[in-house]
């Protein structure tokens, strides 16, 4: 009975192409807005480190002298507060970061130095987030230990600087001090650049830098601080610093921690002592509150409001689009099956039953809703390209993957089939003797 209302629906489509072509063309128009926008929204929202992230937690504690009760713990520590948590080593994995820009070139090469992003962080970093390796590998914990002059480099810098090939061995020259090369990273895009989100809640909205790419130089904490001093800069200072962009001895917060606690018990263990600590702190009065937490890295991301609020606010306005697109449907179809009344009384006649005339309905719009999810797919893949040529930074990812592929055709026959409804119930309810008394 399926494959003859199929076969109805297509004769009835080809006796209207204008009106079939219409009702197509509103349903792909909705659904290659909505998905365009559904998948940038899928892209941005996603878990960026899946199977691992459960176990990554951001650590935060409240240095700022302020008065006043803060409503949440400082988004980033001073470097006493990070040391000290970082050197307690009660963490399965830890690793500070702080991030700067430096300028690198290659000692033989005659060309000008670059001026790129660095971050200072530790060899667990590797580990944590898993940092894929085209060559060689991350240093190890005594190269931390003794300050060694090693880094690690993107695969864009390598490109950029060799050419692509293994550089493992080949030094260059941070500032004004030559580092050995230990590693390569693979091409390696977070999305959205987890390790370096903070301050989002004072963004409003304003996120996209949360996607750009990693760092092109990382080199051991310490190394960094002493190659690069003078050039860091601060979230937040409550005093001048003594020293501008020297702050290890100032009243700035500027470093960020991140733990990897392989359970729930180390995770409550951790919270207690990152609570006791803080305690302590406040009892020497160093700090004013004892305000702490450490959230995992999901609840971190939701609490920095990653995703770019231009993009939720594009996808509330695509779906009203679809709304539209969805009402225009609706008045095209109630008049095309009002006009079919004829038809629908004769197979009344013949002995179908109300509920078969609007199954026979709903199959017609089924199958335009297949027509429209199939051109919908273009204009998304359309519209996802229009997003690439954008001036933003995650313009480069977007893209449609195998599930929001499928997403498209599953919105495209559910809104069809809603679109019909109403219009297929109304049809079933048509008295055939108006109707025959006309033929």
């Amino acid at each position: 009975m399926f494959g003859y209302y199929v076969e109805l629906a297509v004769r009835s489509l080809r006796r209207n192409p204008v009106l079939t072509g219409l009702m197509v063309l509103a349903i792909a128009v909705g659904i290659g807005t909505s998905m365009t926008t559904l998948t940038v929204m899928h892209l941005l929202s996603g878990d960026p480190l899946p199977g691992r992230s459960e176990h990554l937690h951001y650590v935060q504690v409240t240095p700022y002298p302020q008065d006043a009760t803060p409503t949440h713990p400082s988004e980033v520590m001073d470097y006493r507060s990070a040391m000290d948590l970082w050197k307690a080593k009660r963490a399965d994995q830890q690793a500070l970061l702080v991030g700067s820009t430096i300028k690198v070139h290659v000692p033989a090469s005659t060309s000008p130095p670059l001026l790129l992003s660095m971050l200072s962080t530790h060899a667990d970093f590797f580990t944590m987030f898993a940092a894929p390796f085209e060559y060689g590998g991350a240093w190890t914990a005594e190269d931390d230990e003794k300050h060694a002059r090693v880094a690690v480099i993107s695969s864009d810098l390598n490109h950029r600087l060799f050419r692509g090939e293994n550089s493992i061995g080949k030094i260059i020259r941070l500032r004004d001090s030559d580092v050995r090369i230990v590693g390569v990273l693979k091409p390696w895009r977070p999305s959205p650049l987890f390790y370096d989100v903070y301050g989002g809640r004072m963004a409003h909205g304003d996120t996209a830098d949360f996607y750009g790419k990693v760092e092109d130089v990382m080199t051991p904490f310490q190394s960094g601080l002493e190659i690069n001093d003078g050039n860091f800069v601060q979230f937040t200072c409550w005093q001048l610093p003594p020293s501008p962009g020297h702050l290890q001895d100032a009243p700035c917060l500027w470093v960020r921690l991140w733990v990897r606690l392989q359970d729930d018990a180390k995770v409550a263990a951790y919270r207690r002592f990152v609570a006791d600590y803080a305690a302590q702190q406040k009892a020497q009065g160093r700090f004013r509150h004892d305000l702490t937490a450490v959230p995992s890295l999901m609840e971190w991301m939701t609490s920095n409001r990653v995703v770019p609020g231009d993009v939720r606010l594009q996808v509330w306005l695509a779906f009203a689009f679809l709304a539209i697109c969805l009402c225009n449907t609706v008045g095209l179809l109630l008049a095309k099956f009002l006009r079919r009344g004829a038809d629908f009384s004769v197979r009344r006649a013949l002995g179908a039953t109300r509920g078969a005339v609007v199954m026979q309905c709903l199959v017609e719009t089924g199958v335009i809703g297949i027509a429209g999810g199939l051109l919908g797919w273009l204009f998304t893949l359309a519209g996802l390209w229009l997003v690439r040529q954008q001036p933003v930074p995650y313009a480069d990812m977007v893209r449609l993957d195998a599930s929001m592929f499928m997403t498209t055709f599953v919105l495209a026959v559910t809104t069809s089939l809603l679109a019909g409804a109403l219009p297929a119930i109304r049809a079933g309810r048509v008295a055939p003797a108006l109707h025959l008394k006309t033929l």
